[in-house]
């Protein structure tokens, strides 16, 4: 088993109150995640938040692209069609990271969707991110509550996701 580490200051981070990275801010953080604590993976933004935000991962990734980095910085997707797909395609990034509902409890009251409907959206992202080289990886968004409460529906998730070409791994969300 492999086991790397996603930082995710720079997506997550920002989610505190009081909290907002200017773009050359979160170009000095992403370096000193991967040059100097050699980080796996930095989880740059949320596809679609602002205009700053996009500029900012723009920057992130020209000097990725340029340092050897560009698959190392990831963008956190939402199964919105293509509208995420081409903000993170735009910005010039090459990983996406798609957020699915790991528990049936979030995929019923959040999207009011069946679990057949969700997975076959989620393909759509996908096929049109790898048709644009983009990488994939799914993140389970209320994994823990899916294991202990709908622990059928995550391995359903699972079992018809991992089939799907390109897709690097799954990252749970253990709160």
């Amino acid at each position: 088993m492999k086991i790397e580490i996603m930082d995710t200051t720079l997506r997550d981070g920002e989610q505190t109150s009081g909290v907002s990275f200017t773009d050359t801010e979160k170009l000095s953080i992403a370096k000193l995640l991967l040059e100097e604590l050699k980080v796996d993976r930095v989880e740059v933004a949320s596809a679609r938040v602002s205009q700053g935000e996009f500029k900012a991962v723009k920057k992130i990734c020209e000097w990725a692209k340029q340092s050897g980095y560009i698959d190392k910085i990831e963008v956190l997707g939402f199964v919105d069609g293509k509208t995420s797909v081409d903000w993170i395609n735009e910005a010039g990034c090459k990983v996406m990271n798609i957020l699915s509902k790991g528990s049936l409890k979030h995929l019923e009251g959040q999207l009011r969707k069946t679990p057949e409907q969700h997975i076959h959206n989620i393909k759509e992202v996908i096929h049109y991110a790898t048709s644009l080289d983009i990488e994939i990886n799914i993140y389970l968004e209320d994994w823990s509550n899916g294991m202990k409460n709908s622990p059928e529906y995550v391995s359903f998730l699972i079992d018809n996701l991992k089939k799907e070409n390109r897709v690097r791994g799954f990252e749970i969300d253990f709160i």
